[in-house]
């Protein structure tokens, strides 16, 4: 009677704990294989399927926490335990079910907006601080949500909320300048991570990011300049890449008097499609071009315009094309000009411009 009664007892605990384990198992199958789904659908960027391959990632460890949930919840009812203990564990469970499903909501909507902005170059940059805001308020709905069911009134709460963000705005009002500030530059898409910006007292470089406070830029030696939002709102910048990625540059000669001005634009431009079309980072397709300026006191001055990938190219591009009109100039008996020194009759130095 007695080993009856201990294996009624044990199986009352036994066949419960089997079913959570069963089901936990299922889950961590389940799971698998949509995961090794998910790698063969990411194998194929291009199909319809791989661009939304994130959903199934989304579903990482929430499916496995369901599957425990829901058979602890199935169970419950016929295990024998306390009514209070029983309404603590439904209450448990329905915590770490609405958790889950936030957080399974909360990473649909990031990869969402991600592809969107992606393929949508008029939509908001996913930037870090867009990203923050976006978890933030479905974090804060789903934890509305769950205190409302877990039979915790909300009014009190947003009001006693409402009353202490005014205390807590006053106390991190710089904070909150910021913060807005970065919401401003998000949504105004002035700058957006990838874009090459100049500020007005010239700190420029690669926008990396745009976070809670700050805004990332990299430099062209690596160095990352973290930078208020705050003072990019109030202060005058300059975008090269708002439009277009691709960006005019100028590179300034001076020939000679004696120079055939005809033979000079035609060498120029020569030069200057071939640096185009063979250098990494220039446009193929552009039209190099020249504008004569003015005559200068030792010098014709012109200008030639070269368009590039991007701002980062015009180093490289410079730099072929200075070594190539040089040497194209010295084969064409074009004279390059430059200022000449000459000593006075008082043996002080003096330019071949001066007065």
């Amino acid at each position: 009677m007695m080993s009856f009664l201990n294996w009624q007892l044990l199986s009352s605990f036994l066949i419960p704990f089997l079913t959570v384990l069963l089901a936990g198992l299922i889950g961590f199958v389940i799971e698998n294989r949509l995961q090794k789904f998910r790698q063969n659908l990411e194998l194929q960027p291009d199909r319809f399927l791989g661009k939304y391959s994130f959903i199934i990632k989304s579903f990482r460890g929430v499916i496995l926490t369901w599957s425990i949930v829901g058979a602890i919840a199935l169970m419950l009812p016929g295990i024998n335990i306390p009514s209070t203990l029983n309404i603590l564990i439904e209450k448990i469970l329905i915590v770490i079910a609405l958790t889950m499903g936030t957080i399974l909501v909360s990473r649909l909507a990031v990869n969402l907006i991600q592809l969107y902005s992606l393929e949508n170059e008029t939509a908001v940059s996913l930037t870090s601080l867009f990203e923050y805001l976006t978890k933030v308020l479905i974090f804060s709905i789903g934890f509305l949500i769950i205190i409302q069911s877990i039979g915790i009134k909300i009014t009190a709460l947003i009001t006693a909320f409402g009353i202490g963000s005014l205390s807590i705005g006053l106390a991190f009002q710089n904070t909150l300048s910021n913060l807005i500030s970065g919401v401003n530059i998000i949504v105004s898409r002035k700058i957006r991570p990838g874009d090459y910006i100049q500020l007005k007292d010239g700190e420029e470089g690669y926008v990396q990011d745009v976070e809670l406070k700050y805004t990332l830029i990299k430099d062209i030696y690596n160095n990352i300049i973290v930078i208020p939002n705050a003072k990019i709102i109030d202060a005058s910048f300059k975008n090269y890449t708002l439009d277009s990625s691709s960006i005019l540059i100028t590179i300034k000669i001076g020939v000679s008097y004696d120079s055939n001005l005809e033979k000079v634009e035609k060498v120029t431009l020569e030069v200057a499609k071939s640096i185009l079309e063979n250098t990494e980072g220039g446009d193929k397709e552009f039209e190099p071009f020249l504008r004569y300026e003015n005559f200068d006191y030792f010098a014709i001055n012109l200008t030639v315009y070269l368009k590039i990938n991007e701002y980062f190219d015009k180093f490289i591009i410079t730099h072929e094309f200075m070594k190539a009109i040089h040497h194209k100039y010295q084969e064409e008996n074009i004279t390059m000009a430059y200022p000449l020194k000459y000593y006075g009759a008082s043996g002080e130095i003096m330019n071949n411009n001066s007065q």
